[in-house]
């Protein structure tokens, strides 16, 4: 893993409200030793945070991109050019950069470099329709970087993947490193029984347009997804994005993009922190976001949901106490069914600011905020059912014990910069 963690930790809590809350803290059905601040909690299970950063709530994971990883229009002055044809593997085993063409049936570019090794496949008006395997497979590298040009690419897998050795290649393109996404071209990915891109390491998204139908996830990774760029349009019977490893973490951190979702489960989930720095976001799904600990700076995203429109409840081991916090953005939710929760944490609730608007069904159990620990409103707008509302209403069902139920795995982290974040550059 090459994923750097920056942890930055803010003066306080605001302590009166700017528009629209007043400032005002609920609390729902746990005891006062439960509504202890997150960070206080994690320090206590951790013991990696000193007291002396223990001066508010929250901690959140700054995305260190690379310039290349920004670079949208790869340098192919020294580039090696290959043509795909039916039935072949393309074996790349050296550093270097490859410009991807043709048409071809059962072909599988299989990238097995020395683990220092930077690959970059510039996918140029290619297209690979295979049966079992993925169109690309990698196997070894220290980063490969898939960029589209200005034109259409297509990869397809039409059928149930075949396992290679004990690697269960269930993608279209499947990589077991770090994997960074970006163009200025199209990618249309179908995966007719599994995933549609799935890295074991840390995904980058920073440019270029996917269109992608598949059965299972979207884009799954292990470590984190980030993505800065990029405009998506997403059909699955999972999710759109879907972030977990092993020891149950595992990050989503998205500073901008255009992202139209329609899920079968969840629209973006992680197991430990979901951030939201900036963005479109259109997500149709029974939960529209779930994590751990769901943090919203920025952004315009609206979710239409038939479960949970945002759930956070506790799928990781970092995090010991479920939340959402609003610090910005425009968050339109609407909810359809007889036993659904807009906003569903099995912890607390913290706005700060931005707007939400939320529509949802008066009947049955249905809460337009359910939760067990605190709700703290400091500023911003509510508004349920057309009617603005000067506090986060009072949880009536005992609070977020039936969130996550019907979501799948989820998670989240401690989150608290207001400012929206693109990541810091490096170069290499």
């Amino acid at each position: 893993m090459k994923k750097i963690y920056m942890y930055s930790f803010m003066a306080a809590i605001f302590a009166a409200a700017v528009t629209g809350c007043s400032g005002n803290t609920n609390t729902g059905n746990t005891a006062a030793s439960d509504t202890k601040s997150t960070a206080s909690v994690v320090s206590e299970q951790n013991g990696s945070i000193s007291a002396s950063q223990l001066s508010n709530t929250s901690a959140t994971e700054e995305v260190n991109y690379t310039e290349r990883d920004l670079e949208q229009t790869p340098d192919t002055s020294d580039a090696q050019y290959i043509t795909v044809s039916d039935g072949e593997t393309i074996n790349i085993t050296s550093e270097g950069v490859y410009v991807i063409s043709g048409t071809a049936e059962d072909c599988t570019i299989r990238v097995d470099a020395d683990d220092s090794a930077k690959i970059q496949l510039v996918l140029d008006g290619v297209s690979i329709t295979n049966t079992d395997s993925p169109a690309v497979y990698v196997v070894s590298a220290d980063k490969v970087f898939i960029t589209t040009t200005g034109t259409e690419n297509t990869l397809t897998v039409t059928g149930d993947f075949t396992s290679d050795g004990d690697t269960n290649t269930d993608a279209v393109i499947f990589s077991k490193d770090d994997l960074v996404l970006n163009g200025t071209g199209t990618l249309n990915v179908t995966s007719a029984y599994g995933n549609g891109i799935t890295c074991k390491d840390d995904m980058k998204i920073t440019g270029g347009t996917y269109n992608v139908q598949c059965l299972l996830d979207a884009f799954e990774a292990n470590d984190s997804i980030s993505v800065s760029d990029g405009t998506f349009n997403i059909a699955t019977n999972k999710d759109g994005f879907h972030c977990e490893n092993d020891e149950a973490e595992g990050t989503v951190t998205i500073s901008g993009g255009t992202f139209v979702i329609s899920g079968g489960s969840d629209g973006i989930q992680a197991c430990a922190l979901l951030e939201i720095d900036g963005g479109t976001f259109d997500i149709t799904a029974p939960e529209g976001l779930e994590a751990t600990y769901i943090l919203i700076n920025d952004g315009d995203i609206s979710i239409s949901a038939s479960d949970d429109g945002i759930n956070a409840s506790n799928k990781s081991t970092s995090i010991t106490t479920p939340a959402v916090e609003i610090n910005g953005g425009e968050v339109t939710i609407t909810m359809s069914g007889s036993d659904v929760d807009a906003i569903d944490a099995n912890g607390s609730v913290t706005v700060s600011g931005g707007t939400i608007d939320i529509t949802y069904p008066q009947q049955g159990p249905s809460e337009a905020f359910d939760y067990n620990g605190t709700a703290t409103c400091t500023g911003g707008t509510i508004i349920i059912n057309g009617t603005q509302v000067d506090s986060i209403p009072q949880t009536s069902m005992g609070g977020g014990m039936q969130g996550g139920m019907q979501g799948g795995m989820g998670g989240g982290m401690n989150g608290g910069m207001q400012a929206g974040r693109g990541g810091r550059t490096r170069s290499a």
